[in-house]
């Protein structure tokens, strides 16, 4: 059949489930491949004291010594960590607050408190988002979409974590010194964002894969990475498969955050499916922190991957050392609440296909 669009081009479906038109293709019923792929034109990383010593520490481009970045309460850290990536990206890109048409943001916080509280001061249209540790692909993949469409031009997209507010929000007060099990991971205080562009060159988004919600029965709301795991193998699953790729056709496939053990099971449960993840496999989490550093199975939170993504890989990729990267954040839906009433924990990634 024909579909006539507003243009007076036709757009014909078919069969395959490919939708050929002026500016997109479906590759699958999940990932789209994108005709004018947006490009990373600015981006930012900010991170706390910690995280500046571990591995990673002199990729990230602002490294916060104080945890309360002068700030009177970890929450209004937060949020001045949030504002910092925003306005360091928007810079880098040699753009003004004026020049971007829409911000795309999320946190882990009840409501999306850091984000909307760093929207109203921008004067910018604000899409909040709450996909847990996975909100900067699902981010990405959105803005990526919309400026393909050619409804925006310039899009930034943030997310932000905070060890101190998503403690005492998801776990015990910071007071109670509770004893973290063995296979617990650490909440990065950091914050990552990426300011996409329909013009310039360097990194660009060439497709994006939209997960679903994947729930293998597991409680602990301290073992996010054997929880988050399988979502991972089904977007990634599905993205390979969709693609028509596989795992040594990328130069880096990155996951965030599953930490030591979760990556450990992702790679079984890929090895299940047919598919061997080799050394150009590796976790965000497990990249932050050095061994010495006593974070267990390593880092987690919304502002992990965003902020090595927003300084490591692309400064590898901008440098030639990595040409195709497939990134999947991975994100644990629950609430306090539903896991205090026994409910296990639904989990998501998003993916996007990174080349230069």
């Amino acid at each position: 059949m024909s579909v006539t669009l507003h243009t007076g081009e036709n757009c014909h479906l078919t069969n395959s489930n490919v939708i050929s038109g002026p500016a997109i293709r479906r590759a699958g019923r999940q990932t789209v491949v994108f005709e004018r792929p947006p490009v990373i034109v600015g981006r930012m990383s900010v991170v706390g004291d910690k995280e500046g010593k571990g591995p990673l520490g002199k990729y990230f481009r602002k490294v916060e010594k104080d945890v309360k970045l002068g700030e009177k309460t970890f929450e209004k850290a937060e949020m001045r960590m949030l504002e910092t990536a925003i306005e360091g990206a928007i810079l880098d890109s040699g753009l003004s607050m004026r020049d971007v048409q829409m911000l795309i943001s999320g946190d882990l916080l009840n409501q999306l408190t850091s984000s909307s509280y760093v929207a109203r001061s921008l004067n910018m249209p604000h899409l909040g988002l709450y996909s847990a540790c996975s909100t900067m692909t699902e981010s990405l993949a959105l803005a990526s979409c919309m400026i393909n469409a050619g409804y925006f031009d310039t899009i930034a997209c943030a997310t932000v974590s905070h060890f101190a507010t998503a403690e005492r929000q998801y776990r015990f007060p910071l007071e109670y010194g509770c004893q973290r099990p063995p296979y617990a991971q650490w909440t990065v205080t950091g914050a990552g964002c990426s300011v996409l562009s329909d013009r310039g060159e360097g990194v660009r988004i060439t497709a994006a894969t939209f997960g679903k919600v994947i729930d293998f029965g597991t409680t602990d709301l301290n073992n996010m990475g054997a929880a988050m795991a399988p979502a991972a193998l089904n977007t990634l699953t599905v993205m390979l498969e969709e693609t028509d790729t596989k795992p040594e056709d990328y130069d880096l496939i990155l996951t965030g955050d599953l930490g030591k053990l979760g990556s450990d099971i992702l790679r079984d449960l890929m090895t299940e499916q047919g598919y061997f993840l080799g050394s150009n496999y590796i976790d965000c989490g497990n990249m932050i922190y050095a061994v010495d550093q006593n974070c267990y199975q390593g880092g987690s939170g919304a502002g992990c991957s965003a902020s090595i993504v927003n300084s490591f890989v692309i400064d590898k990729m901008l440098a030639g050392q990595y040409h195709k990267v497939a990134y999947l954040a991975t994100g644990a839906l629950m609430s306090p609440q539903s896991c205090y009433q026994g409910e296990s924990i639904p989990c998501i990634s998003h993916a996007v296909i990174m080349e230069v």
